[in-house]
């Protein structure tokens, strides 16, 4: 490493930065933004992507150097570990929830929609790989490569984040397509949070017409300060978080970085390990796994030795939503745009299939297996999480739900020790598939995924029947009767 790169560096990231507040300037400006509720970082991502060498070649009129493109092209790899290593630091025991947990209902409800949230990715996993198999049966001048309709998954859930997940695992498997499954990604992602967001309101709006909704009476709106994406009245405006330590000793975020950096680098050893010893069905594991594995010791051992207090969750949040602010700029902005455009048919198809498919396993599931327990409301948030990130599932909850008055949101939090247990053992083996197995194998892994967790679905049903209905429950299919 010479001061010349990490010069390079500095000025790649700085223009990075750069399209991301002329993306937060569109969002603010232009009406379609604000409605669509793009992200700064998607606006300034295609900012970066049309003015530069990959739309324009060498006829770029924007001094966007090759050299920094390339650059781009790794960040949201490498930039995913410390992202996914910072999710469970400050996720520390609250008194108050386990009381909340206790009941066997409540257990019941955390156990079907662990569940059925799970299983709802688990489909999108048999459709986008199912149906890329039967358009490269049918249509072989597709051309499409192992396990192409994976990324729609990927894509869906976790939202740009997740390209640079996908990106990192075939990158280190040695694969040649590794950026193109990356440009895929960040594809399917992009159409997945704004079709979404789209669909999800028109989809609240006709619920609210028919009386499935336990709150919302009228047409949903945002506030401002949503669609702007900021807000000028300080007294509005939000806290970053607790400062945990003095900054004369040392800097809150130096605490949490250090932390969160602490355990990337162990995860790269312990991965350098597993390589080195060609540890079977370890060594194809790419980094952040090991990442988010450490990180729930390291929260452990905070909670034990009652450190909890060093550590602020909407500090770590801030600093992770920043790493992935410019890792999605960075994937966008690097898409091999030409490349990823021959596969705009399949990506279509896939993306048209994967909305009905989401709608059905998460609004209409939970209208089926839960109906007396606030159904739509459960529904449109997995619904909104199931095709874009956890936000924007939030945001379509908020619409339809405004003072968080059903239990949707905390008992979806609670469903997540379920949903850490399943993921912790199906990641490792999904991501050794996309790096070394084949479109049949990824496929088997969906049906399988799909039946273990209906048969947690199953089991939740089992301790939630006949059980009484709690005070807000019989309030909610109150008001669902009077408007029926």
């Amino acid at each position: 490493m010479t001061s010349s790169l990490l010069q390079s560096l500095i000025q790649s990231t700085g223009v990075l930065c750069a399209l991301l507040l002329i993306g937060m300037f569109l969002r603010a400006r232009v009406p379609l933004f604000r409605k669509l509720l793009v992200p700064a970082s998607v606006l300034g991502g295609f900012v970066g992507l049309f003015l530069g060498p990959q739309v324009w070649g060498q006829a770029s009129f924007v001094p966007i150097q090759e050299e920094w493109v390339s650059t781009w092209s790794l960040l949201p790899g490498i930039l995913i570990v410390p992202v996914f290593a910072a999710i469970p630091l400050g996720k520390f025991k609250n008194k108050k929830a386990e009381k909340k947990g206790g009941g066997r209902r409540e257990v019941a409800k955390v156990t079907m929609i662990s569940g059925i949230a799970s299983g709802a990715f688990g489909f999108q996993v048999i459709l986008g790989v199912g149906l890329a198999l039967l358009m490269g049966k049918f249509l072989p001048n597709l051309n499409l490569y192992n396990n192409f309709g994976f990324e729609m998954s990927q894509g869906f859930n976790g939202g740009h984040g997740s390209a640079g997940a996908v990106g990192n695992v075939l990158m280190e498997a040695g694969a040649s397509h590794w950026e193109l499954a990356q440009g895929v990604s960040s594809t399917f992602a992009t159409v997945g949070l704004l079709g979404g967001l789209i669909l999800g309101v028109f989809i609240i709006n006709r619920a609210s017409k028919n009386g499935e909704t336990a709150f919302l009476k009228k047409s949903a709106q945002l506030p401002a300060s949503t669609s702007f994406g900021y807000t000028k009245k300080k007294e509005e405006q939000g806290e970053l978080g607790r400062e945990t330590t003095v900054s004369s000793a040392i800097e809150t975020l130096s605490v949490h970085i250090g932390i969160i950096l602490i355990v990337c680098a162990m995860a790269y050893w312990v991965r350098g390990l597993a390589v080195t010893y060609e540890v079977i069905g370890f060594e194809d594991i790419p980094v952040w796994p090991y990442a988010l594995i450490i990180m729930y010791g390291v929260n452990f051992l905070l909670n034990v030795f009652k450190l909890d207090w060093l550590v602020d969750a909407r500090v770590k949040s801030h600093i992770s939503g920043a790493m992935s602010d410019i890792a999605i700029t960075a994937a966008i902005a690097s898409m091999p745009v030409k490349a990823v455009m021959a596969y705009m048919l399949p990506i279509a198809v896939i993306s048209a299939a994967a909305f009905v498919v989401v709608y059905y396993t998460t609004v209409k599931m939970f209208q089926v297996l839960m109906p007396d327990s606030f159904p739509f409301e459960r529904g449109i948030l997995s619904f909104g999480i199931n095709t874009g990130v956890m936000m924007t599932g939030i945001t379509l909850l908020k619409i339809c739900d405004p003072d968080f008055e059903s239990p949707a949101l905390e008992d979806y939090s609670f469903s997540y020790a379920i949903r850490t247990v399943i993921d912790l053992i199906s990641t490792p083996i999904m991501y050794a598939i996309l790096a070394r197995g084949t479109s049949y194998q990824m496929l088997m892994f969906g049906v399988i995924y799909v039946i273990i967790c209906y048969v947690i679905v199953g089991i939740g049903k089992i301790l939630y029947r006949g059980k009484e209905e709690t005070a807000g429950e019989k309030d909610a299919a109150g008001r669902l009767a009077e408007t029926a």
